[in-house]
């Protein structure tokens, strides 16, 4: 009897490991489906902060999943929706995903000499964009738009970019890194907001431009958010 008892407690710690290891091994398979799709190689996702709750950045695992409509279209009239010049501006920064991604994960880290900044007027800022960015239209930077008001501009400047003014002279030496973005490559929107802002006088080298722009955010299938109303 006693050997028998040894026997069957062995089988049933073989049955154990067994079904132990078929239950890891099938989790192990869920996690790899679940983050085949990845950032880069190394980089699955990030979390970045908004509006005061966390939002991982990562890509639709869905590999039937297609682009939204509204980023589908090809062509559109031009004038006003041309295609930008990959150069901006001399000494302006243009950026692609994984940079913006980088700046992302710096800002989330605490960097606040960072700031994300939608360009697009508040309809289009609302139907979607990226975590963690600022909703500062076109219209309330360009001086030819019609409710440009020099007061909100200078108090943009300063509260929101930490650049300082004394008697009509600004310093920029302090203000922050800006990443700008709008629709996509056709889009002028944050191209008017960089002209603008180095018309002013801010530094173009602190100014970061991703010039893909949703579009091309939604085209590799980049988590996006609606903010809150």
């Amino acid at each position: 009897m006693e050997p028998s008892k040894h026997l069957t407690t062995l089988i049933a710690f073989v049955l154990f490991v067994s079904l132990s290891t078929v239950s890891l091994a099938t989790n192990a398979a869920e996690v790899k489906q679940k983050l085949r799709v990845n950032i880069t190689r190394d980089l699955p996702s990030i979390t970045v902060m908004d509006h005061g709750k966390p939002v991982v950045i990562e890509r639709n695992q869905d590999p039937d999943h297609t682009v939204t409509a509204e980023y589908a279209k090809t062509s559109r009239d031009c004038p006003p929706f041309c295609i930008q010049p990959m150069q901006l501006l001399p000494g302006v920064h243009t950026i692609g995903e994984l940079e913006l991604i980088q700046f992302l994960k710096k800002k989330a880290e605490g960097d606040k000499t960072i700031e994300i900044i939608d360009s697009r007027t508040p309809d289009w800022y609302r139907n979607g964009t990226i975590p963690s960015a600022v909703n500062i239209p076109w219209t309330q930077i360009y001086r030819g738009a019609s409710t440009y008001e020099p007061l909100v501009v200078e108090s943009l400047l300063t509260d929101k970019f930490n650049a300082k003014v004394s008697d009509g002279i600004w310093d920029f030496r302090g203000a922050k890194t800006l990443v700008l973005f709008c629709n996509g490559a056709w889009c002028g929107q944050s191209p008017t907001n960089i002209k603008e802002l180095v018309s002013m006088g801010y530094p173009a080298d602190k100014i970061y431009w991703y010039r893909g722009g949703m579009q091309s955010w939604s085209n590799l299938g980049l988590t996006t958010i609606q903010p809150p109303q």
